[in-house]
């Protein structure tokens, strides 16, 4: 199945490629875009827990979920994701 996750501190491609990245390391979870137009991250998964574990990473990298608390520490966390992914992506 497709899930869809829309997320907060999504600024550029930089933070794209980290998502892609480690989103892709997760058992189960495949073919990872972002839309950085529309804060969004879609993947293929074949059961419920994947997309909870997908959520969960996400707010470790500093992009959590609309609805979920987004505190200054998770803003922080996705500046230090977005130079990471910008460094990988040269």
């Amino acid at each position: 199945m497709t899930s869809t996750l829309e997320i907060q501190n999504l600024k550029c491609g930089g933070c794209a490629h980290t998502i892609i990245n480690k989103l892709n390391s997760l058992e189960g979870i495949q073919k990872v875009s972002v839309d950085t137009e529309t804060n969004t991250v879609s993947f293929e998964n074949e059961r419920a827990d994947q997309v909870k574990a997908a959520a969960d990473l996400l707010s470790k990298l500093g992009y959590p979920v609309n609805g979920d608390v987004n505190s200054i520490g998770k803003k922080a966390k996705s500046f230090v994701s977005c130079a990471i992914g910008r460094m990988g992506k040269s």
